[in-house]
This record gives structure tokens, C-alpha cells and sequence, in this order.
């Protein structure tokens, strides 16, 4: 089947990209800083207008924040298991042109979680054949994504707030001073990761400190270690005695996660999340024309 040319918006919390697809490949790019935190309600139908004047006046379909309670409408979440069918089944319309793609929810006793935007990208790069249609997958980021997918359809996840815990270590308390300089995958981290496997989280964060103050570790390697025990930590509650792991990354944090997996015994497999995305965006479009 022929897609017509549409434009897709991967539109987050603190960023947005835009895209114009035609013929499932990527025809043009807009980048922009102004995500869901920097919109208020009112704001959205100008500024879709003007995506549209610079990318053209097509169909949108547009993912991620924009559909939850701090964007422009709420798309209510699909439970699962679910694949992109169900996903593309439930698009939120905001008129005839605009439509939102719902998140993913899972429910296992009193415990939930959600997801909105890296439904997407995962559920795309099995699509894109960048994962099987079996796979432990992981998206890191701000809130770190471990999904199960079982025939190509999402059957349970977890989010880790790892990239945040790292952030509000780095903007206050008493590692902050600590923690200024650049993390990079090394001993240290390496380090980090071994220390963070025991997951007795707040006993290694707080020897950071005490390496510190008892001269253990030079300075410039704690923010590499610190970020190392989070990881670890995180890594460790995923993978057990180890298991393949895909990636679905790109940059510094691929290399980070890809480091932790391997020292805990895993095998990261690092696919790129750009593709992904256009791929998981072209077949909801696909299926709901």
C-alpha cells in the first residue's frame, strides 16, 4: 500500500520534531526546542499552522507528550498487550487532518505504568527489522523504558526514573559539587555499575560522598561513577544472569547502557531511534488511512 505523503511529530516534553514523510522515507526536518513544558492549550493550533506552512500542508499525526494531561489533549492510553494495529486503531483526532497516537498502560495488581512516544519507536524498530519480534528492549533516557515484546506486540513494561534521579543528584544535595564533571563510559563507571548491581541504591550513592571526604576517589571520576551505580542499578533489575538486550539509543547514552549491560554479562545489540520512529509512524499511518 502507497502512503501518502503526511508529516509525523515526535513532540516531548522539552523538544519536538517534525517530519515530512513521503513514501515512508524522511523528506524534510524541523527541529525545535518548544515542547509540551514551554505550550500552553491555546497555543497548539498556531503553532501547527506554522509546521505546516514550513513543511507543508498535509496530514499530522503527531506522538509522544503532546497527548498526555500537560499537552494539547489527552489521548487516552492503550492497555496491554497491544501492537501498533491497536495503537493505529485508537488515534485521538483532534479535526479530519490532526490526530494524536495514544501511549501504552500496564496494570499488574495495584502496580501501573505508562508510556507515551517510545511506543513508537520500539514497536517501529521491529518493524524496521532492527529487533526481533521477541526481545527484551530497552529506549534510556530521562525515564528509561524495559519493555517485553512477544510477536511483535508490547506484553509489559517497566520505566526507570534514572536519568532523572541522575539530574536532581546533579542540581542540588551534597554530591552536586561532585558531579560537575562530563560522565563517560570508563573504569569508574565500570566501577559504578558493579557497585550499583548490589542495588543497595542509597548506601553506594551516599559512599560517593565518603570516597570524597576520606580522599578514596579522585574527583573527576565521580560523576562517571555516580552515573554508573544508577545504570548499574537499573541494568541489574533487568537482566538477571544476563540477556541480550536491544538498544534502542543513539549518542552518549547508547554507550553508557551498552557498557553496563556488557560488564553485567549481557550482549547490547544498539539499534538507532530515528529510524525506528519513522517506521512505527508510517505504519499507524498506513493502517488508519
Amino acid at each position: 500500500m502507497v502512503v501518502s505523503p503526511f508529516l509525523a511529530l515526535d513532540w516531548g516534553t522539552t523538544n519536538r520534531r517534525a517530519y515530512r514523510i513521503e513514501d515512508g522515507r524522511i523528506a524534510a526536518v524541523a527541529r525545535s526546542a518548544k515542547g509540551v513544558s514551554a505550550m500552553a492549550a491555546a497555543d497548539y493550533p498556531a503553532e501547527l499552522a506554522a509546521i505546516r506552512a514550513e513543511l507543508g500542508d498535509l496530514d499530522v499525526l503527531m506522538a509522544g507528550m503532546v497527548g498526555s494531561t500537560i499537552g494539547w489533549q489527552v489521548a487516552p492510553y492503550v492497555a496491554v498487550p497491544a501492537g501498533i494495529a491497536d495503537i493505529a486503531a485508537q488515534l485521538h483526532p483532534i479535526d479530519g487532518r490532526t490526530a494524536i497516537v495514544p501511549g501504552l498502560s500496564f496494570t499488574n495488581g495495584t502496580h501501573g505504568d505508562v508510556m507515551r512516544g517510545e511506543e513508537v519507536q520500539l514497536l517501529g524498530a521491529a518493524l524496521a527489522g532492527q529487533v526481533p519480534a521477541d526481545a527484551l528492549l530497552c529506549q534510556p533516557g530521562t525515564h528509561c523504558k524495559w519493555v517485553e515484546l512477544t510477536d511483535n506486540r508490547v506484553t509489559g513494561f517497566t520505566t526507570a526514573m534514572t536519568g532523572e534521579l541522575f539530574a536532581l543528584l546533579k542540581g542540588g544535595g551534597v554530591l552536586a559539587p561532585q558531579l560537575a564533571a562530563p560522565v563517560s563510559a570508563d573504569d569508574a563507571f565500570r566501577d559504578g555499575v558493579r557497585e550499583g548491581a548490589r542495588r543497595d541504591l542509597a548506601a553506594s550513592l551516599f559512599g560517593i560522598r565518603a570516597a570524597h571526604v576520606l580522599g578514596l576517589r579522585p574527583e573527576h571520576q565521580a560523576a562517571s561513577y555516580a552515573s554508573g551505580v544508577l545504570i548499574g542499578s537499573d541494568v541489574a533489575a533487568r537482566i538477571g544472569d544476563g540477556r541480550d538486550v536491544h538498544l534502542v539509543a543513539d549518542g552518549d547514552l547508547a554507550t553508557l547502557y551498552a557498557t553496563a549491560i556488557e560488564t553485567l554479562g549481557g550482549r547490547a545489540i544498539v539499534s538507532g531511534c530515528e529510524d525506528a520512529f519513522i517506521a512505527g509512524i508510517t505504519e499507524i499511518r498506513k493502517l488508519s488511512a
